[in-house]
């Protein structure tokens, strides 16, 4: 499983042939047999072509032609309306609708996520995680009817692969990797840790692109520029109220 995980790509051009109806069921199934949280299963998979859904989570994404043309998006949401639906009905009263319990619910959503974008490679098709989902939660809630207690969390790209594009530059496992505390690493360090990726074709490629001297300065002012970020986050927020995750009540 290493290797195959090791060869991982994202694919973000698709040729215009359609899952099988069966390989869909198996990504579907892997996802759905995911470790969660107490075992709630507090997520659910929205499996949608939707334009509508397409055009909004292109704007302004790198992944804009991975949105558009695969012949599949799973959306992945943070769900705890269905369990507190469940334990209403058998006469006790949940209190998931919280900070706390997005975070849960969030985590049970990614770890479905990644079951089925594994279960998706190993069948040969392309995956690509949408990166917009998040800033265009305010829009799927209302394109995708969410009830409160149902939030967007991650949205993968399905398909038979157009291309084959290079491995993505990762940073060595000891930029990641802590043990037992977490290491602050010196000025030094981040020098040598990055190094290798600095000086990579992909990165090579990037600054030619952007005009620009540095890798950091096309995350900071090309890709994710802060006046960006702030925004995004102020919509973010507002929708997490709106479905009813910040118990600001009190």
């Amino acid at each position: 499983m290493l290797k195959e995980i090791a060869l991982h790509r994202s694919v973000r051009h698709f040729l215009s042939r359609e899952i099988a109806p069966e390989v869909l069921t198996d990504i579907l199934q892997a996802a759905t047999h995911a470790s969660t949280v107490g075992n709630m299963q507090l997520y659910s998979i929205i499996v949608t072509i939707d334009s509508r859904v397409r055009a909004e989570l292109s704007v302004g994404s790198l992944d804009e032609s991975a949105a558009m043309e695969a012949p599949v998006l799973l959306i992945f949401c943070a769900d705890v309306h269905r369990f507190s639906k469940w334990c209403r009905q058998r006469d006790t009263k949940p209190e998931y609708e919280n900070l706390m319990w997005y975070a849960h619910a969030t985590a049970d959503a990614l770890r479905a996520a990644e079951n089925a974008a594994l279960q998706a490679e190993s069948y040969g098709l392309g995956i690509c995680f949408i990166d917009t989902v998040l800033r265009s939660a305010d829009r799927l809630v209302e394109l995708l009817d969410l009830p409160q207690g149902v939030l967007p969390t991650a949205v993968l790209a399905l398909g038979h692969p157009a291309e084959e594009p290079p491995l993505s530059d990762r940073l060595p496992m000891e930029a990641i990797v802590h043990y037992d505390r977490y290491n602050r690493i010196t000025s030094a360090e981040i020098d040598e840790l990055w190094a290798e990726r600095e000086t990579s074709t992909q990165t090579m490629e990037l600054l030619n692109r952007y005009g620009v001297e540095n890798l950091a300065r096309i995350f900071t002012e090309y890709r994710y520029p802060a006046a960006e970020n702030l925004n995004s986050s102020k919509r973010y927020l507002a929708t997490l109220r709106e479905q009813g995750f910040l118990d600001d009540k009190e």
